[in-house]
């Protein structure tokens, strides 16, 4: 048996991340996970010659992009139009996103255009953090004016954020991942999944161990200190350190006595994001303007990625559609609404369907900046020494995929050796 000097245990965006920056730091280290491929909901799928992602995806351009850049993957696609439509009272109408649409829009009035020309100058030097501390709705209500725009700014910040929760979310974090929507998104040719393989290639390369379909039941720990992972088919990996990037509720099944950690606090706090997601591909568009819709006065959002990403073999347009969940989900109603906004922005899609893939509810992620929040989680487990966390539960402000790889690199750079590595070379 070998003894590692670090283990990561789940093999999403987080667990690769993490392996990768731990063997670049010269550490012997082993990333395992129970799927049979490594990429967690970053994987994607292929039906008939179209590739959907697991759910809506967009690479920000934030820290995760910023880490794929250095690390060197090719993330091929590009950036999309912004030009949009937005839904008001079961109605289609160009959404204001720059000063031809602000002009055209018929959703404000005169004043409420003057007051977004305003916003749309200035929200890109905004200082988010002053805002950190209070809730979404509580910064909309407080300082946008215009009735209407409000709604637009509702629509806006929970696409940017995936999430329909103004009322718990941090406003700091939700208006700076927004800031970074306003620098454009990246859809990726081939789907997520291209990523996640590079990502993978990449630990490889630089001799991380991959085990696959080897399911983690116990990460041990001995007087105050990690010792081992223990498998489900009875692989027992020995290690000085385990990042461990499930969600906080399985970690807490997995850490024995975790009830005495920290890890019982982060989960007790943590509240899961999920979503309703309906990828359709379709021969052709039948409104081809409508591209990129808001749900206004409803939480659906829904974007035609070809236009920026090659994701099929024949030329088909892959439309994403997703519903932001509350705390109740109703797979059959989730599915006729996302179908009705189909049926208002492409009437007549049905006579163009290739094939289509409805996930009922995917977590966004396991947890989020939210106002009832009493720490941020990680990057270490104060108790058992060794043991550290990632994911995009984990985030410091971070949202999303962002949160991800940022608590990654986090959890990575607070393994004592390597900070010692660090100061020695400085």
């Amino acid at each position: 048996m070998t003894k590692y000097d670090v283990a990561v245990v789940g093999g999403g965006i987080a667990g690769l991340t993490a392996a990768v920056y731990a063997a670049k730091a010269g550490k012997r280290t082993i990333l395992i996970d129970k799927q049979g491929r490594f990429g967690g909901r970053a994987m994607s799928t292929v039906k008939q010659g179209v590739t959907f992602n697991m759910g809506g995806h967009a690479l920000y351009f934030g820290d995760a992009y910023d880490t794929f850049r250095e690390l060197g993957l090719s993330l091929k696609g590009s950036k999309p139009s912004i030009d949009a439509h937005g839904i008001w009272k079961d109605k289609c109408s160009v959404l204001p996103t720059g000063a031809g649409s602000l002009m055209a829009t018929p959703l404000l009035t005169w004043k409420g255009k003057m007051e977004l020309a305003g916003w749309l100058a200035k929200l890109t030097k905004l200082d988010t953090s002053r805002y950190d501390r209070i809730s979404l709705r509580e910064w909309i209500e407080g300082n946008v004016h215009d009735p209407m725009l409000r709604n637009i700014f509702y629509s806006l910040l929970r696409t940017a954020s995936y999430a329909a929760a103004p009322d718990l979310q941090a406003a700091g974090p939700v208006l700076k991942q927004f800031q970074a929507a306003l620098r454009g998104v990246l859809y990726l040719d081939r789907g997520w999944g291209t990523m996640a393989d590079e990502l993978r290639e990449l630990a490889s390369k630089h001799g991380v161990r991959l085990l696959t379909n080897c399911k983690a039941v116990s990460i041990e720990h001995e007087d105050g200190a990690v010792r081992q992972v223990r498998c489900e088919d009875g692989t027992v990996i020995e290690a000085e350190n385990v990042i461990a990037t499930a969600p906080p509720a399985a970690l807490c099944r997995l850490v024995p006595n975790a009830e005495a950690t920290a890890l019982a606090r982060w989960n007790a706090q943590a509240i899961e994001v999920t979503a309703a997601c309906l990828d359709v591909a379709l021969r052709k568009l039948p409104e081809p303007k409508r591209q990129f819709v808001y749900g206004i006065d409803r939480p659906v959002f829904l974007t035609n990625q070809s236009r920026a990403a090659r994701l099929s073999d024949n030329g088909e347009q892959v439309v994403c559609l997703i519903k932001y969940q509350s705390k109740e989900t109703d797979a059959k109603q989730d599915l006729q609404d996302l179908e009705h906004t189909l049926d208002l922005v492409q009437p007549g899609w049905r006579d163009e369907l290739v094939v289509k893939q409805f996930l009922p509810k995917i977590t966004v992620c396991h947890d989020f900046v939210h106002i009832r929040r009493e720490e941020c989680p990680g990057p270490a487990v104060p108790e058992i020494k060794g043991l550290y966390v990632a994911g995009d539960w984990a985030s410091h402000g971070e949202l999303l995929v962002d949160a991800a790889t940022a608590s990654a690199k986090r959890a990575v750079r607070t393994i004592p050796k390597i900070e010692q590595m660090k100061e020695a070379a400085l």
